[in-house]
């Protein structure tokens, strides 16, 4: 996949450009509605003979648009977006950096410029997709703007359970803890990377040694609770329970939740080294302790019934769930 970074105004010229079918769309998660979009340019592209081609958009709008965000977290930060999407088999990516500038061009403007301008023959998009000054170009308008350039295909909603699959159920899932729901609507479990760091320590010293996650981009994090996981360390994927939360047992207030993950068989020195968590299930919220004795009881019953949660489940799902990584 080429990726092409746009910083408008951009100075391509039309018959420089590959003639493409192309998909718009921000696409935070790349999630089943998504690739249905992204799937139906290649599939149009293909059958004539063009490139596929994706546009999508960085930072998030709302960063440039709203008021005081200085950054949103995201279901697929944008290098994990940009890789889900060469996977998909795409040939080209514009990347556009959205900017007050690019913000305030009109609907006509855009399609002039980012469609008819980038040689795009045919448009792909969800029924919900708006484009130009405030979202005043729908779906609907395109054909107007189009100026008879190019053709479109319109994407309806995907539902799963009388469900519309969005990044905003996504997210809603994340917040509430629900992340079993997530491989229905994602295609994949949900998953964060990040790397080893020190940490307090503490959980060797009762016999739960951890690993203290940091983040290596802007991901949204699941609600504050202990979850059944998976973590993918030099290569190979290890069941463990993860802790994300304030730890008030030991603390009145930290400044921001840690993410701790204990492996069930698994005893290597890992500070520094890059894992992914993957989430399969919410175990329970967090709570505070009266004492150590209490607090492992609960760590030794948290795995219990983790270890049982996996031994559940289907071998083949949980291989599938390592190819789709």
């Amino acid at each position: 996949m080429v990726t092409i970074e746009i910083q408008h105004p951009h100075h391509f010229s039309r018959e420089a450009m590959a003639p493409s079918v192309m998909a718009l769309g921000y696409f935070d998660g790349v999630h089943l509605g998504h690739q249905e979009v992204i799937l139906t340019a290649k599939k149009l592209a293909d059958q004539q003979g063009l490139s596929s081609a994706v546009m999508t958009f960085s930072p998030h709008p709302s960063v440039i648009l709203g008021r005081d965000v200085q950054r949103v977290d995201m279901i697929t930060p944008l290098k994990e977006k940009l890789k889900q999407i060469e996977e998909l088999g795409i040939d080209i990516l514009y990347l556009v950096h959205f900017d007050k500038e690019f913000a305030g061009l009109l609907p006509q403007q855009f399609v002039d410029q980012y469609i008819i301008g980038l040689n795009v023959q045919h448009v792909v998009a969800g029924f919900d997709y708006s484009y130009g000054k405030l979202g005043k170009g729908t779906m609907e308008t395109l054909p107007f703007h189009s100026r008879n350039m190019f053709t479109q295909t319109t994407v309806e909603k995907l539902a799963i359970n009388d469900e519309k699959v969005s990044s905003t159920t996504i997210r809603k899932c994340l917040q509430e803890g629900e992340v079993e729901r997530i491989p229905s609507l994602l295609g994949r479990h949900y998953t964060l990377k990040g790397k080893v760091v020190d940490g307090d320590k503490r959980g060797r010293t009762i016999g739960f040694p951890t690993a203290n996650i940091e983040p290596s981009d802007a991901y949204l994090i699941p609600r504050i609770g202990v979850y059944a996981v998976e973590m993918l360390v030099h290569g190979k994927w290890y069941e463990g329970v993860c802790n994300i939360g304030y730890k008030p047992t030991f603390h009145e207030r930290l400044d921001k939740p840690t993410i701790e993950v204990h492996l069930f068989s698994f005893d290597e020195q890992i500070y520094g080294e890059p894992v992914v968590v993957k989430w399969h299930k919410m175990l329970r919220t967090e709570k505070k302790f009266k004492g150590i004795e209490e607090l492992v009881a609960q760590i030794s019953a948290d795995k219990q019934e983790a270890m049982a949660y996996f031994s559940s489940q289907p071998r083949s799902s949980l291989l599938k769930s390592v190819r789709n990584h």
